[in-house]
């Protein structure tokens, strides 16, 4: 599965694993994170939204169980 690049100043690339629900995030700061049972949506808004770093503030962080992969 691979890395989707989006246009960030927080984030490198996101990949999501459908049927799990995990969805990882490469961040500018070198940390990569899992992101546990996140709905296909909240994965799609990610990708669409005008600032995908305000969109991970606002709707993924603080709200997902996550884990360091790196």
């Amino acid at each position: 599965m691979q890395f989707i690049p989006v246009q960030s100043r927080m984030i490198l690339g996101v990949r999501y694993n459908k049927d799990t629900g995990e969805m990882d995030v490469v961040f500018h700061t070198g940390g990569t994170y899992r992101y546990k049972h996140v709905p296909a949506a909240v994965y799609k808004g990610l990708l669409k939204a005008q600032s995908q770093g305000q969109y991970m503030h606002q709707t993924v962080l603080g709200k997902y169980d996550y884990e360091r992969l790196d």
